[in-house]
């Protein structure tokens, strides 16, 4: 969102290299929240909102990433809480969206090397230390599971050398954000006594595609893999043993020392969160016996025909979410938070300048009701649900045109026109939905 990506001493990310293509936009104004936060604020304690997600961006903070810290960084965050705690906003700091400063990945290619890992507690603590006095909620990594995750781990965890782009780099990517995300959490529930944090992973949800046992255990192993990993190890202070047999068995696993597991054992989580958006269903047809278990989702992954679906294929299933609440609690007695969910559609800014996206009002309708099921049928306690992104933002893949928000921002991917903020309908609903605490939650003309 920030954009400002040359202003106030922050130095390059490596998103701030990426050039624009047809169908994205690169990240250099983004939606330009450096210097408009204020009216987004307006707008979110308009529509009620009362807690809010945000990225400090390491690069700002730190310009090499590892070096001398931008006091004009941390200035800058240091308004924008206050901004939002002055509007009654809870600040929700995430300490790492992907955006590797530039530097560690030219010269470590990322969170492949342990100088990086290290860059990064030193990092957090600073921020820990900075605003443990005005924040509450803390996560390290957004979506930290997707560092397992083939299609993009690399890419998001800065490693620029595509040769280092293996099956065993993907679990040693995996075993350093979460010792990152280890010495982190110890270091706030040592230092921070009235701060929280947790895991947050990108919940993957699949149903087997038919009663066979192959699907069934391949959508199991898919889970445990891309799932239950990272929740496990974030309530129990250790990996599992089914993950640590596989890579050794296949040669994978990364060098994991004393020190390492010493430092995640002393891991625990106040919550878990994560996103949803879709759920999938996935056939064991096109897997054998040497099929590497990371690439269960390329290859099995269907869509089901009992689901619609968005113009990007991803399909809407509101009982997912509460199938994942309950199956959560059920197995780690933690409270959850859904930190992110929404809808992506391609949309124009009409001549009278009213978007009436009926279809977001019953997205966020039926999911919150989903939720509100989870908690009040199925005794879960849930934390609170945020949206992605209730202002229309650039996202993971910098395509504009992929509007999620109840908001719309008046840009497009290669035309920044004049950036106005303009109310959708789905926002007065939102408006209605947040005074009546989740009541109302009726359809509006």
């Amino acid at each position: 969102t920030e954009g400002a990506w040359n202003e106030g001493g922050k130095g390059p990310s490596v998103y701030d290299i990426r050039d624009a293509s047809e169908h994205a936009s690169d990240w250099k104004v983004a939606t330009d929240s450096y210097h408009r936060y204020t009216e987004d604020f307006d707008h979110m304690k308009n529509m009620g909102m009362n807690c809010y997600r945000f990225q400090i961006s390491w690069s700002r903070v730190i310009p090499d990433g590892d070096g001398k810290v931008n006091e004009e960084g941390l200035a800058f965050y240091d308004r924008f809480i206050d901004d939002l705690i002055e509007r009654g906003i809870e600040p929700m700091i995430a300490l790492y969206h992907f955006d590797m400063p530039l530097a560690l990945a030219e010269k470590y290619n990322g969170f492949i090397s342990r100088e990086v890992v290290d860059a990064f507690a030193r990092y957090g603590k600073l921020i820990v230390d900075r605003y443990k006095d005005k924040v509450k909620h803390f996560i390290t990594f957004n979506e930290q599971n997707l560092f397992g995750n083939p299609d993009i781990a690399f890419r998001i965890a800065g490693v620029l050398n595509e040769a280092l782009y293996t099956d065993k780099n993907l679990y040693l990517l995996s075993h350093h954000t979460m010792l990152a995300h280890a010495k982190v959490a110890n270091y706030l529930h040592e230092t921070a006594p009235g701060c929280e944090i947790g895991g947050m992973i990108a919940y993957a949800l699949n149903y087997p595609a038919s009663p066979k046992p192959e699907d069934m255990i391949a959508t199991k192993l898919h889970d445990e893999f891309f799932n239950q990993v990272f929740i496990h190890t974030f309530v129990y202070g250790e990996y599992p043993s089914y993950w640590l047999t596989y890579l050794e068995d296949h040669d994978m696993l990364p060098e994991i020392t004393p020190a390492d597991l010493k430092e995640i054992e002393q891991l625990k989580s106040d919550w878990i969160s994560f996103s949803y958006y879709q759920s999938n269903i996935l056939s064991a047809e096109n897997i054998t016996k040497d099929t590497p278990i990371s690439q269960y989702g390329r290859l099995g992954g269907k869509m089901n025909p009992h689901l619609d679906a968005t113009e990007w294929n991803w399909q809407i299933d509101p009982l997912g979410l509460r199938y994942i609440l309950k199956d959560l609690y059920t197995k780690y007695r933690l409270p959850l938070f859904v930190i992110e969910n929404g809808i992506g559609v391609i949309e124009e800014l009409p001549e009278d300048e009213l978007i009436n996206d009926d279809y977001r009002i019953e997205y966020h309708h039926d999911h919150i009701q989903a939720m509100k099921d989870a908690v009040e049928k199925d005794g879960v306690p849930v934390i609170g649900y945020l949206g992605w992104g209730l202002i229309d933002i650039l996202s993971s893949q910098g395509d504009m045109r992929k509007r999620y928000g109840l908001v719309y921002v008046n840009r497009e991917n290669h035309d920044l026109k004049d950036m106005r903020r303009i109310p959708k309908k789905s926002y007065h609903w939102f408006k209605q939905v947040t005074e009546s605490n989740g009541e109302n939650l009726a359809m509006i003309d």
